[in-house]
Protein backbone atom coordinates (compact mmCIF):
# COMPACT_ATOMS: atom_id res chain seq x y z
CA UNK A 1 0.00 0.00 0.00
CA UNK A 2 1.01 3.60 -0.54
CA UNK A 3 2.33 5.35 2.56
CA UNK A 4 0.91 8.86 2.78
CA UNK A 5 2.94 11.54 4.54
CA UNK A 6 1.21 13.58 7.20
CA UNK A 7 -1.23 15.99 5.59
CA UNK A 8 -3.70 18.46 7.04
CA UNK A 9 -7.39 17.65 6.73
CA UNK A 10 -8.26 18.44 3.13
CA UNK A 11 -11.44 20.31 2.23
CA UNK A 12 -13.67 18.33 -0.16
CA UNK A 13 -10.68 17.43 -2.37
CA UNK A 14 -11.10 16.71 -6.08
CA UNK A 15 -8.69 14.21 -7.64
CA UNK A 16 -7.02 15.12 -10.96
CA UNK A 17 -5.01 12.34 -12.59
CA UNK A 18 -2.92 11.87 -15.74
CA UNK A 19 -0.54 9.14 -16.86
CA UNK A 20 2.21 9.08 -19.45
CA UNK A 21 1.97 6.51 -22.22
CA UNK A 22 -0.88 5.25 -24.39
CA UNK A 23 -3.34 7.76 -22.88
CA UNK A 24 -1.10 10.81 -23.30
CA UNK A 25 -0.59 11.89 -26.92
CA UNK A 26 2.11 14.59 -27.16
CA UNK A 27 2.30 14.62 -23.32
CA UNK A 28 -0.74 16.93 -23.38
CA UNK A 29 -2.51 15.38 -20.38
CA UNK A 30 0.51 14.82 -18.13
CA UNK A 31 1.53 18.37 -19.08
CA UNK A 32 -1.61 19.65 -17.36
CA UNK A 33 -0.75 18.00 -14.05
CA UNK A 34 2.87 19.17 -14.33
CA UNK A 35 1.56 22.71 -14.80
CA UNK A 36 -0.89 22.47 -11.91
CA UNK A 37 1.78 21.12 -9.57
CA UNK A 38 3.91 24.14 -10.36
CA UNK A 39 1.34 26.96 -10.28
CA UNK A 40 -0.47 25.54 -7.24
CA UNK A 41 2.76 24.76 -5.35
CA UNK A 42 1.72 21.15 -4.82
CA UNK A 43 3.46 18.93 -2.27
CA UNK A 44 4.16 15.26 -2.97
CA UNK A 45 2.79 13.12 -0.13
CA UNK A 46 3.11 9.60 -1.52
CA UNK A 47 4.15 7.36 -4.40
CA UNK A 48 3.52 3.82 -5.58
CA UNK A 49 6.30 1.26 -5.16
CA UNK A 50 7.64 0.93 -8.74
CA UNK A 51 8.96 -2.57 -8.08
CA UNK A 52 5.40 -3.92 -8.17
CA UNK A 53 4.16 -2.25 -11.34
CA UNK A 54 6.92 -1.34 -13.81
CA UNK A 55 9.14 -3.30 -16.16
CA UNK A 56 12.44 -1.49 -15.78
CA UNK A 57 13.59 -2.66 -19.23
CA UNK A 58 10.64 -0.68 -20.65
CA UNK A 59 10.63 2.25 -18.21
CA UNK A 60 14.25 2.50 -17.18
CA UNK A 61 15.49 4.33 -14.07
CA UNK A 62 17.39 7.55 -14.65
CA UNK A 63 20.75 8.40 -13.12
CA UNK A 64 21.76 11.99 -12.54
CA UNK A 65 23.43 14.45 -10.18
CA UNK A 66 21.47 16.34 -7.52
CA UNK A 67 22.01 19.92 -6.34
CA UNK A 68 24.75 18.78 -3.97
CA UNK A 69 26.67 17.01 -6.72
CA UNK A 70 25.71 13.54 -5.50
CA UNK A 71 24.78 10.96 -8.11
CA UNK A 72 21.18 9.84 -7.67
CA UNK A 73 19.06 7.09 -9.17
CA UNK A 74 15.43 7.98 -9.92
CA UNK A 75 12.98 5.13 -10.47
CA UNK A 76 9.87 5.39 -12.66
CA UNK A 77 6.84 5.83 -10.45
CA UNK A 78 3.46 7.48 -9.94
CA UNK A 79 3.22 10.22 -7.35
CA UNK A 80 0.39 11.71 -5.32
CA UNK A 81 0.51 15.40 -4.41
CA UNK A 82 -1.84 17.79 -2.63
CA UNK A 83 -2.50 21.48 -3.20
CA UNK A 84 -4.71 24.26 -1.86
CA UNK A 85 -5.25 26.50 -4.90
CA UNK A 86 -5.96 30.17 -4.19
CA UNK A 87 -9.46 31.17 -5.21
CA UNK A 88 -10.78 27.62 -4.91
CA UNK A 89 -12.91 26.61 -1.91
CA UNK A 90 -11.68 23.02 -2.01
CA UNK A 91 -8.35 21.23 -2.04
CA UNK A 92 -6.90 19.17 -4.87
CA UNK A 93 -5.20 15.78 -5.02
CA UNK A 94 -2.93 15.45 -8.06
CA UNK A 95 -1.85 12.09 -9.46
CA UNK A 96 1.02 12.16 -11.97
CA UNK A 97 2.70 9.05 -13.23
CA UNK A 98 3.35 6.46 -15.89
CA UNK A 99 1.02 3.81 -17.21
CA UNK A 100 2.11 0.63 -15.40
CA UNK A 101 3.41 -2.46 -17.19
CA UNK A 102 1.71 -4.97 -14.89
CA UNK A 103 -0.86 -5.44 -12.09
CA UNK A 104 -3.13 -2.68 -13.31
CA UNK A 105 -6.00 -3.53 -10.96
CA UNK A 106 -3.76 -3.48 -7.91
CA UNK A 107 -2.19 -0.24 -9.14
CA UNK A 108 -5.60 1.46 -9.38
CA UNK A 109 -6.76 0.01 -6.07
CA UNK A 110 -3.71 1.38 -4.23
CA UNK A 111 -4.07 4.85 -5.77
CA UNK A 112 -7.77 5.07 -5.01
CA UNK A 113 -7.24 3.80 -1.46
CA UNK A 114 -4.73 6.60 -0.95
CA UNK A 115 -7.22 9.10 -2.38
CA UNK A 116 -9.90 7.83 0.01
CA UNK A 117 -7.46 8.20 2.90
CA UNK A 118 -7.02 11.84 1.90
CA UNK A 119 -10.78 12.32 1.59
CA UNK A 120 -10.95 12.43 -2.21
CA UNK A 121 -14.38 12.60 -3.78
CA UNK A 122 -14.80 13.45 -7.45
CA UNK A 123 -12.09 11.93 -9.70
CA UNK A 124 -11.10 13.71 -12.92
CA UNK A 125 -8.91 11.82 -15.37
CA UNK A 126 -7.18 13.52 -18.28
CA UNK A 127 -6.14 11.96 -21.57
CA UNK A 128 -5.05 12.88 -25.08
CA UNK A 129 -5.37 10.99 -28.34
CA UNK A 130 -4.17 11.47 -31.91
CA UNK A 131 -6.93 12.57 -34.29
CA UNK A 132 -7.71 14.16 -37.65
CA UNK A 133 -7.72 17.59 -36.09
CA UNK A 134 -6.18 20.66 -37.82
CA UNK A 135 -3.65 22.53 -35.72
CA UNK A 136 -5.09 25.87 -36.87
CA UNK A 137 -8.44 25.31 -35.16
CA UNK A 138 -9.37 24.99 -31.48
CA UNK A 139 -8.30 21.63 -30.05
CA UNK A 140 -11.46 19.53 -29.53
CA UNK A 141 -11.97 18.15 -26.02
CA UNK A 142 -14.52 15.43 -25.32
CA UNK A 143 -15.84 14.79 -21.85
CA UNK A 144 -17.58 11.80 -20.32
CA UNK A 145 -18.89 10.88 -16.87
CA UNK A 146 -19.39 7.51 -15.23
CA UNK A 147 -23.02 7.94 -14.21
CA UNK A 148 -26.07 9.58 -15.74
CA UNK A 149 -26.72 12.08 -12.92
CA UNK A 150 -23.16 13.41 -13.03
CA UNK A 151 -23.19 13.52 -16.83
CA UNK A 152 -26.43 15.51 -16.80
CA UNK A 153 -25.18 17.98 -14.18
CA UNK A 154 -21.95 18.66 -16.08
CA UNK A 155 -23.60 18.43 -19.53
CA UNK A 156 -21.35 15.53 -20.50
CA UNK A 157 -21.98 12.17 -22.10
CA UNK A 158 -21.68 8.69 -20.72
CA UNK A 159 -18.90 6.92 -22.56
CA UNK A 160 -20.02 4.68 -25.42
CA UNK A 161 -16.48 3.74 -26.50
CA UNK A 162 -15.80 0.07 -27.20
CA UNK A 163 -12.30 -1.22 -27.86
CA UNK A 164 -8.81 -1.32 -26.33
CA UNK A 165 -8.25 0.92 -23.36
CA UNK A 166 -5.37 2.22 -21.28
CA UNK A 167 -4.83 2.85 -17.61
CA UNK A 168 -7.26 5.81 -17.67
CA UNK A 169 -10.10 3.50 -18.69
CA UNK A 170 -9.14 0.93 -16.06
CA UNK A 171 -8.85 3.69 -13.43
CA UNK A 172 -12.36 4.91 -14.26
CA UNK A 173 -13.70 1.36 -14.05
CA UNK A 174 -12.13 1.05 -10.58
CA UNK A 175 -13.89 4.30 -9.60
CA UNK A 176 -17.23 2.84 -10.70
CA UNK A 177 -16.66 -0.29 -8.60
CA UNK A 178 -15.94 1.90 -5.55
CA UNK A 179 -18.91 4.19 -6.23
CA UNK A 180 -16.59 7.17 -6.69
CA UNK A 181 -17.94 9.71 -9.21
CA UNK A 182 -15.57 10.15 -12.14
CA UNK A 183 -15.19 12.48 -15.11
CA UNK A 184 -12.77 12.12 -18.01
CA UNK A 185 -11.61 14.78 -20.48
CA UNK A 186 -9.73 13.90 -23.68
CA UNK A 187 -7.98 16.31 -26.04
CA UNK A 188 -7.69 15.48 -29.75
CA UNK A 189 -4.07 16.20 -30.79
CA UNK A 190 -3.35 16.66 -34.53
CA UNK A 191 -1.79 13.34 -35.53
CA UNK A 192 0.64 14.89 -38.02
CA UNK A 193 2.40 16.75 -35.18
CA UNK A 194 2.36 14.00 -32.57
CA UNK A 195 5.75 14.76 -31.03
CA UNK A 196 5.59 16.40 -27.59
CA UNK A 197 4.88 18.88 -26.29
CA UNK A 198 1.51 20.22 -27.51
CA UNK A 199 0.83 23.27 -25.32
CA UNK A 200 -2.32 24.08 -27.29
CA UNK A 201 -3.89 20.76 -26.25
CA UNK A 202 -2.70 21.23 -22.66
CA UNK A 203 -4.43 24.62 -22.62
CA UNK A 204 -7.63 23.10 -23.97
CA UNK A 205 -7.72 20.58 -21.12
CA UNK A 206 -7.01 23.30 -18.55
CA UNK A 207 -9.99 25.26 -19.88
CA UNK A 208 -12.23 22.27 -19.18
CA UNK A 209 -10.87 22.04 -15.64
CA UNK A 210 -11.59 25.73 -15.11
CA UNK A 211 -15.21 25.14 -16.09
CA UNK A 212 -15.49 22.08 -13.86
CA UNK A 213 -13.84 23.69 -10.81
CA UNK A 214 -15.38 27.11 -11.48
CA UNK A 215 -12.07 28.83 -10.88
CA UNK A 216 -9.31 30.54 -12.81
CA UNK A 217 -6.06 28.62 -13.23
CA UNK A 218 -2.85 30.65 -13.74
CA UNK A 219 -1.63 29.94 -17.27
CA UNK A 220 1.93 31.27 -17.09
CA UNK A 221 3.74 30.91 -20.41
CA UNK A 222 1.30 28.36 -21.86
CA UNK A 223 -0.58 30.82 -24.14
CA UNK A 224 2.71 32.10 -25.61
CA UNK A 225 3.97 28.53 -25.97
CA UNK A 226 0.75 27.52 -27.74
CA UNK A 227 1.04 30.39 -30.22
CA UNK A 228 4.70 29.56 -30.86
CA UNK A 229 3.77 25.88 -31.38
CA UNK A 230 1.12 26.82 -33.94
CA UNK A 231 3.50 29.14 -35.81
CA UNK A 232 6.09 26.37 -35.89
CA UNK A 233 3.62 23.90 -37.39
CA UNK A 234 2.55 26.56 -39.91
CA UNK A 235 6.16 26.86 -41.03
CA UNK A 236 6.54 23.10 -41.36
CA UNK A 237 3.36 22.88 -43.43
CA UNK A 238 4.50 25.73 -45.66
CA UNK A 239 7.63 23.74 -46.54
CA UNK A 240 5.68 20.69 -47.70
CA UNK A 241 2.82 21.18 -50.18
CA UNK A 242 1.36 17.74 -49.43
CA UNK A 243 1.13 18.57 -45.72
CA UNK A 244 -0.31 22.01 -46.51
CA UNK A 245 -2.99 20.43 -48.74
CA UNK A 246 -3.81 17.91 -46.05
CA UNK A 247 -4.17 20.62 -43.39
CA UNK A 248 -6.49 22.58 -45.70
CA UNK A 249 -8.66 19.50 -46.20
CA UNK A 250 -8.90 19.04 -42.42
CA UNK A 251 -9.80 22.71 -42.00
CA UNK A 252 -12.56 22.43 -44.61
CA UNK A 253 -13.94 19.32 -42.93
CA UNK A 254 -14.01 21.06 -39.55
CA UNK A 255 -15.46 24.28 -40.92
CA UNK A 256 -18.36 22.52 -42.65
CA UNK A 257 -19.48 20.89 -39.40
CA UNK A 258 -21.04 22.55 -36.40
CA UNK A 259 -18.17 23.48 -34.12
CA UNK A 260 -19.10 23.43 -30.44
CA UNK A 261 -16.00 25.58 -29.82
CA UNK A 262 -17.64 28.38 -31.85
CA UNK A 263 -21.09 28.16 -30.26
CA UNK A 264 -22.51 31.05 -28.29
CA UNK A 265 -22.34 29.01 -25.08
CA UNK A 266 -18.65 28.21 -25.61
CA UNK A 267 -17.84 31.86 -26.38
CA UNK A 268 -19.65 32.91 -23.19
CA UNK A 269 -17.66 30.37 -21.15
CA UNK A 270 -14.40 31.69 -22.60
CA UNK A 271 -15.39 35.26 -21.72
CA UNK A 272 -16.19 34.14 -18.15
CA UNK A 273 -12.73 32.51 -17.90
CA UNK A 274 -11.17 35.79 -19.08
CA UNK A 275 -13.02 37.78 -16.43
CA UNK A 276 -12.05 35.34 -13.66
CA UNK A 277 -8.38 35.58 -14.67
CA UNK A 278 -8.57 39.38 -14.62
CA UNK A 279 -10.14 39.27 -11.17
CA UNK A 280 -7.46 36.86 -9.98
CA UNK A 281 -4.69 39.16 -11.24
CA UNK A 282 -6.14 42.29 -9.62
Amino acid sequence: MIEIEEAHDLVDPVVIAAFEGWNDAADAASGVVDHLMQVWDARVVGAVDPEDFYDFQVNRPHVGVDADGVRKLTWPSTQIAIASPPGLDRDVILIRGIEPNMRWRQFCAELLAACETLGGGLVVTLGALLADSPHTRPIPVSGTATDAALADRLKLEQSSYEGPTGIVGVFQDACIKLDMPSVSYWAAVPHYVAQPPCPKATLALISQLEDLLECSIPLGDLPDDARAWERGVDELAAEDEDVADYVRSLEEARDTTELPEASGEAIAREFERYLKRRQGES
